[in-house]
């Protein structure tokens, strides 16, 4: 059988879909690319957009391409389009992330349980505080299992797991602000009230702290852009979780990045609201203490906090044809 070529509806489709993906600090470090006529689409991490003195060896980076590519796929089944995924496919070209090739019609429209192309949109960070209601049991459950079919592991914690990873975000966050060089990486991607941007967090994103200092949520009010936004009061014990991988290679963290991706979207299905809270992930020795003591010898990709409460404001992006490149094949 032979299977056409992506048209240039279903491509602006696919990366519209993954623009939408989260990434930290909303740096959108992707690209797109592919060849008119082709089947392939080709989805790159951008190496301009990257966190140098918190993120070195690029497992953000990585991590918010793997959210990009889950969305495409995604996006893909939704289109009524069969996918096989190739990740990391030219040792020689690093930053090729992934390929997606179009095999076909796809089987069924809902290859991960439900239609979650609609979350997509839904989906945003929220700041917030959030309720005292518990997540149930049957949510958790299929956050879960979103997570172990992208090859990681999401593990809700008990009350002592919550207040150490707290404890360690809390010491990562007070390190951060006093590091100089972290405070100004995190300004580059701070926006001014009524800036054009396309890219970064505007001042509505940022989200108060918490006045009673429960929640150690990253604290935007030192940099010169952010407005001092008021401390609020937020819940006294927040759900919190770990998300896992067994290596910690860049494929690790692409499988990550879907597997993240998958959460959040069955999440907000769920309507249920979620941050990250990365500052831990951006020292070596906290990361390493989020494990969990008796778990064995996992690494800690990800600490999402996930509940009940207001969505989150929207956030820019940048528009399809700024990151997608189609070649023309005579010109190859």
């Amino acid at each position: 059988m032979t299977v056409p070529a992506l048209t240039r509806e279903q491509l602006e489709t696919l990366v519209e879909a993954g623009l939408a993906a989260p990434s930290v600090h909303n740096m959108q470090p992707w690209r797109f690319r592919t060849a008119a006529g082709s089947r392939v689409l080709r989805v790159y991490a951008d190496p301009e957009r990257t966190l140098p003195v918190a993120d070195p060896r690029g497992r953000t980076l990585h991590m918010s391409v793997g959210a990009a590519l889950f969305n495409v796929r995604v996006a893909a089944a939704h289109l009524g389009l069969d996918t096989e995924v190739r990740l990391l496919p030219d040792p020689d070209d690093p930053m090729l992330a992934a390929e997606v090739e179009v095999t076909g019609p796809a089987p069924t429209r809902t290859p991960y349980g439900r239609d979650l192309f609609p979350a997509i949109r839904e989906r945003r960070s929220s700041r917030l505080p959030y309720t005292n209601r518990d997540v149930p049991e049957t949510a958790l459950g299929e956050l879960m299992e979103a997570a172990a079919a992208e090859g990681a592991v999401l593990l809700p914690l008990e009350e002592d797991g919550m207040r150490r990873v707290m404890d360690l975000t809390d010491e990562a966050e007070r390190r951060n602000s006093s590091d100089p060089a972290r405070r100004e990486e995190v300004r580059h991607w701070l926006r001014r009230e009524g800036d054009d941007a396309r890219d970064g967090l505007p001042a509505a994103a940022l989200g108060p702290v918490d006045a009673e200092a429960h929640v150690p949520m990253r604290n935007f009010t030192g940099t010169p852009v952010a407005p001092a936004v008021p401390p609020a009061r937020f819940e006294p014990l927040p759900g919190l979780a770990t998300l896992s991988t067994v290596g910690d290679t860049p494929a690790d963290w692409l499988r990550a990045g879907q597997a993240l991706e998958r959460v959040l979207l069955v999440a907000t299905l769920h309507g249920l609201r979620a941050s990250l809270l990365h500052q831990a992930m951006e020292w070596q020795d906290l990361r390493w203490a989020l494990r969990d003591p008796e778990g064995g010898p996992a690494h800690v990709q990800m600490v999402l906090r996930v509940g009940y409460g207001p969505p989150g404001p929207a956030t820019p992006r940048r528009p399809v044809p700024e990151v997608l490149e189609v070649e023309d094949r005579a010109a190859r």
